[in-house]
């Protein structure tokens, strides 16, 4: 009876599914991402400004944004809405601190938290690593 039982539970504990929102976030593909990213450069040199961010195109599913969080703090999103499938409009065009897609429902992201601000969204922006490498220089990657 003892083994009946614990068989019984070791079923329905085997079945049961995580429920996370990330299931339904399938819109985007886990694409390379390796970047550095060099304060001294121009193109990069706005980034060392407290909610300053920079587009790195050729990254990630459609290009990174990459934005200073302040107290020497970076954080990097890949740059395309994880709520539409990947196209032309899914590219977010960063406006101040913000993210927003380029389609209809123009979803509008936080580059700090990477949240959905105007409508509830299952997905939020998909996010890389930065790690310091030394001389005002970061590296991206996932």
């Amino acid at each position: 009876m003892k083994y009946l039982f614990l068989s019984i539970i070791l079923i329905i504990l085997s079945s049961c599914s995580k429920s996370d929102s990330s299931n339904n976030c399938n819109f985007l593909v886990n694409a390379g991402v390796n970047a550095s990213v060099n304060l001294n450069l121009p193109e990069f040199s706005q980034l060392q400004f407290t909610s300053s961010s920079v587009y790195i195109p050729n990254q990630g599913n459609g290009g990174i944004i990459v934005i200073n969080t302040g107290g020497g703090n970076f954080r990097a999103w890949d740059a395309t809405d994880p709520n539409h499938m990947v196209s032309n409009c899914s590219i977010l065009e960063i406006v101040g601190a913000e993210g927003i897609c380029g389609c209809e429902d123009a979803n509008t992201y936080s580059l700090f938290s990477g949240q959905s601000l105007n409508n509830p969204q299952p997905c939020g922006l998909k996010e890389y690593r930065v790690s310091s490498i030394g001389n005002n220089t970061y590296s991206i990657t996932n």
